[in-house]
């Protein structure tokens, strides 16, 4: 039997194109085929049940002023269904591939309020979905809770502390992400910190306030891009966490990553070598590398690849998303300055689709994680970009000895409120860049000061709402351990025809 003729590049461009397949152009013919392929496979599988277009039409009326039944007033039975299929279509991907960290994932949901809480952004922004739209538009960062500030290398590859998750971020009323982290805070001040509602809605009021005065005198000074919260600026609490971070480069190297030769990854749990990839991480670095302008440091010595390995189990709401950790040979070339550039894999924001119409959304994925790390962190990490490989969208940064966050299980009464008013502030921070190096067209600052008004009125207006929003937490969770110990999500909403 006669084989058929082998396509050319440009024809199996032009297929992915009209496919819509992400990262094309930057595909060579074999990730093209794989590509491809990957998708006639997803087309064949049946159609799974989605309620996208339901709830970006709700954001609209809302957005509209009309008056329309949201899910957040839905109770028992409903609600549970809606719960339901609010996961089961959050994690299409994970549950259709049976993916281990997935299981992982929902264990992790069901044993914590906490991670529960964290792990389901896309539940929480439905019963949200289109409100303030009359508010000042941000740059939001669109998951704000207590582990979502921490430690991280500036461009200089010196520790600061500010902001250190974008994947959710997105354009949207500065009022969702103070929403998100009054709820975070009261939520994880209940679970991690064994605290008493009274205290809980005390350390809401401490963010809150710390957003506001902080929001305050930026409007007066606009000193925000000159800005940074290093050992030396920062306050006795940020301060510890520093020292608390801190550790040498080579030992952490060798603790945590290194095989007893320092030539590549050693095989853990967490760990899975794929040395046999090099050459493939060496050209998508390179193509990272081009396509980010990235002005690669003396430290990365050419930004020669010495090995890639599999991440597992990292993360809470990002657990069965795609991760690798590739090796960079350091200047001493005796593995005790290497570095580490994590390529994660990146989705669509839980906001997208749900926020009020703007003339500032985005529809890229690891673009859009990318700019949101430029525009909240000026002199940020320099490996932070974007680029696609086999068909899927990743951002990269680096991976540091000094890289973490605060154990929240240290913090006593007085640190949770001092902490909760420090993370105020670093959002408000992150917020009066929007119009800085984002794509806001107007002076934010005086804006968000206008729209907040009376700060008492507007304080208590978020304490109220975070109570609400945090007992519906209580609630749905309660929901899904039940669903979750009957199996609910191992399969999808299929569409029967």
């Amino acid at each position: 039997m006669a084989q058929e003729p082998e396509q050319t590049r440009k024809a199996l461009y032009k297929q992915a194109q009209q496919q819509e397949i992400a990262g094309r152009s930057s595909m060579s013919k074999a990730e093209l085929v794989a590509a491809l392929e990957r998708n006639a496979s997803k087309s064949a599988h049946p159609v799974v049940g989605t309620r996208v277009d339901t709830f970006r039409q709700l954001a609209d009326s809302v957005a509209t002023g009309k008056f329309v039944v949201r899910p957040r007033i839905l109770t028992g039975f409903e609600r549970r269904q809606h719960v339901r299929q609010t996961l089961r279509e959050d994690h299409e991907t994970r549950i259709a591939s049976q993916a281990e960290d997935a299981n992982i994932k929902f264990d992790k949901l069901s044993g914590s309020l906490y991670s529960f809480f964290r792990g389901t952004a896309l539940l929480f922004y439905r019963d949200m979905a289109g409100d303030d739209a009359w508010m000042p538009t941000v740059l939001a960062l669109g998951d704000v809770h207590p582990e979502n500030f921490g430690v991280m290398p500036n461009a200089n590859n010196v520790p600061i502390f500010s902001v250190n998750d974008f994947d959710e971020a997105y354009y949207a009323p500065f009022t969702w992400d103070i929403k998100r982290g009054a709820v975070g805070f009261m939520i994880a001040a209940a679970n991690e910190g064994e605290l008493k509602r009274k205290h809980q809605i005390n350390i809401v009021r401490h963010f809150v306030q710390g957003y506001i005065e902080s929001m305050q005198r930026l409007a007066r000074e606009g000193t925000e891009q000159d800005e940074e919260m290093r050992y030396d600026s920062a306050p006795k609490l940020i301060r510890k966490l520093f020292k608390k971070a801190h550790e040498e480069r080579a030992k952490w190297l060798m603790d945590d990553y290194l095989d007893k030769t320092k030539s590549g990854f050693r095989s853990t749990e967490e760990l899975v070598p794929i040395t046999s990839e090099r050459d493939k991480f060496q050209k998508i670095t390179n193509r990272l590398v081009k396509k980010n302008a990235i002005e690669v440091p003396e430290r990365a010595n050419g930004m020669r690849v010495k090995d890639v390995a599999i991440r597992r189990g990292q993360g809470t709401a990002s657990l069965g998303l795609d991760r690798y950790y590739v090796l960079i040979e350091g200047p001493e070339g005796d593995g005790t300055d290497d570095l580490i550039i994590e390529y994660k894999q990146a989705r669509r924001s839980a906001l997208s689709g749900l926020v009020p119409p703007s003339a500032y959304e985005m529809d890229t994925r690891a673009e859009r994680i990318s700019h949101a790390q430029a525009v909240h962190l000026v002199r940020g990490d320099v490996f932070y970009g974007h680029v696609e490989f086999d068909g899927l969208s990743y951002m990269s940064r680096e991976r540091a000895p000094f890289r973490d966050d605060i154990d929240l299980d240290d913090l006593s009464k007085s640190d949770w409120k001092d902490y909760a008013r420090i993370c105020g502030s670093v959002l408000a921070g992150v917020h009066a860049l929007s119009d800085e190096s984002g794509k806001i067209d107007y002076d934010i600052e005086p804006a968000i000061m206008n729209a907040i008004g009376p700060p008492e009125l507007f304080a208590e207006d978020i304490v109220e709402f975070a109570t609400e929003a945090a007992d519906r937490v209580c609630r749905d969770h309660a929901l899904f351990r039940e669903d979750h110990a009957r199996g609910a999500f191992k399969q999808l909403d299929i569409v029967h025809r």
